[in-house]
């Protein structure tokens, strides 16, 4: 394995969990102090989840990313439209129930069994997996399905259950984490790679934007079945520690219980792809043991990951954000605070920096990775603000999640069609790991103690960030296109004022 590269998702994920940390010290320090116990539990956390997330995107890198295009591009060559949505729809499945985002959000919902959350999701998924595979296949436009998907998506949500509006946005964000990302992305390269026509390579981009909007339809339709309870939410209550012995054991326990679960949840990955190998892909067998040493590190590296975020680092995103709302200077920093959090978030993501500079390429320099770092991390500061500025002002999620949406729609009847994929497939890569693990615990936190109503108040972060960047992506784009046609006028311009004239000698 090539240790340079595993350096360098230490050093990503060091950058995603610093500014985080720094933070929550600084708060603890000055305006929400805490007990010895949790600030040390913090710290340990901070250092299982900083290394948990390397080894992870390291592994996922090294396995995920390969095995997804392998299949992706074996699948195509079979020509079998039935056989290509069959197991896009499994792998959907398979790949969603293993994504750590996922996972640290069902467990924080409390009026739906986790398993059950988890397993709708991931049905979701699938099914607009097969649909954005089918896209790709036919060359239909993105902006027509995602058009038709979420004015679906709003008509329901309409009819909703309140308990469930915020999960099932929420839950869209979380489903295009680490884990699925590399995966789905990397089978729509390996998919449209066989078209030679100019659209193939903005075709291989969107499938995340579709694959978020399955989870939300499937948790808005099981809030019309599911027999759960509102009432069954509980503040939390936080742990307390004697010594560090009493530390080291929940942390202990922690990497026992999520060795199993994260073993649980990779086997079908792993079964999937062995079955692959032996009667289809048949790759040689040094790539073979590479991509099954990369699942080694891709399950000790959500297994470290879940231990630190659960046992240590949410804990305290819980617990600050309960000290935070005792008046209303207060109140204001708590949401400066989450803004704070936003901007660095999303401005230390891997994802995003890989996001920036693929748009800098595509628009030729005429929008910079500078520039679209900077506008995502505005766009993310802001949502964060403002999910705990709803908190505080109890404004339903559906009137900010509405315009936000029909604003993006609109944009995309005007901007070129590859920004309007990316800016839909950024929607998932900004609300990352950090987010579920810590910004949502945080809001939670503020609600509980402000007395709101923490499963329609609360819930719902998740979703804003993951919706402000298909605005602001597209707003960049926008303005990319009225500079190169401003250019081109000027151009002609200029070449109507200065004719080139060519003399020629008659002999």
């Amino acid at each position: 394995m090539d240790r340079n590269s595993l350096r360098t998702k230490l050093i990503e994920a060091l950058r995603a969990v610093i500014p985080i940390v720094c933070i929550v010290l600084a708060f603890c320090f000055t305006a929400a102090p805490v007990e010895a116990d949790f600030m040390l539990t913090f710290l340990l956390g901070s250092v299982l989840l900083t290394l948990g997330l390397g080894l992870f995107t390291f592994g996922a890198d090294a396995s995920m990313t390969l095995i997804g295009t392998h299949i992706g591009s074996k699948l195509t060559a079979s020509r079998k439209l039935g056989v290509i949505l069959g197991i896009s729809l499994l792998l959907g499945i398979i790949i969603t129930v293993a994504e750590p985002d996922l996972q640290v959000l069902a467990q924080t919902v409390p009026h739906i069994d986790t398993l059950v959350l988890i397993l709708i999701v991931a049905v979701g998924v699938g099914l607009f997996l097969m649909l954005a595979m089918f896209r790709i296949l036919t060359g239909i436009k993105l902006k027509w399905l995602l058009l038709v998907s979420y004015t679906l998506v709003f008509v329901l949500a309409f009819f909703s259950d309140p308990a469930y509006l915020a999960i099932a946005f929420d839950s869209g964000g979380a489903t295009t984490g680490p884990m699925t990302a590399p995966f789905i992305m990397s089978m729509g390269i390996g998919v449209a790679a066989i078209r030679s026509d100019s659209n193939a390579e903005a075709d291989s981009f969107g499938l995340l934007a579709l694959c978020s909007i399955g989870p939300i339809l499937s948790v808005l339709i099981l809030g019309f079945f599911y027999p759960g309870d509102i009432q069954q939410y509980v503040p939390a209550v936080f742990a307390t520690y004697e010594n560090t012995r009493d530390i080291a054991a929940a942390y202990l326990g922690g990497l026992v219980t999520y060795a199993l679960e994260v073993a649980l949840a990779l086997a079908p990955i792993v079964i999937f792809f062995l079955i692959f190998q032996v009667f289809s892909l048949k790759m040689p067998r040094l790539p073979f043991v590479r991509i099954l040493i990369g699942l080694v590190f891709t399950y000790l590296g959500l297994v470290l990951f879940l231990t630190g975020v659960n046992v240590g680092f949410s804990t305290l995103g819980t617990k600050l954000g309960t000290q935070l709302v005792s008046d209303t200077w207060m109140q204001l920093l708590a949401i400066a605070g989450a803004a704070c959090m936003g901007w660095f978030v999303v401005a230390a993501e891997p994802a995003v920096h890989v996001l920036t500079k693929q748009v800098e390429e595509i628009s030729a320099g005429t929008v910079s990775a500078r520039v679209m770092q900077t506008s995502l991390s505005l766009a993310v500061a802001i949502a964060a603000g403002l999910s705990v500025w709803r908190i505080f002002a109890g404004v339903n999620i559906l009137w900010i999640l509405l315009p936000g949406y029909g604003i993006a729609l609109a944009l995309s009847f005007v901007v070129p069609q590859l920004f309007t994929a990316i800016a839909f497939d950024s929607g998932g890569v900004a609300s990352g790991p950090m987010t579920a693990t810590f910004m949502l615990p945080f809001a939670i936190g503020v609600c509980s103690a402000y007395g709101g109503n923490v499963i329609t108040d609360a819930f719902g972060l998740v979703a804003m960030v993951a919706m402000t960047p298909l605005i602001v992506v597209q707003v960049v784009g926008l303005v990319a296109r009225i500079r190169e046609r401003a250019a081109i006028a000027d151009l002609a311009e200029t070449s109507d004022d200065y004719q080139v004239i060519e003399l020629w000698e008659v002999e």
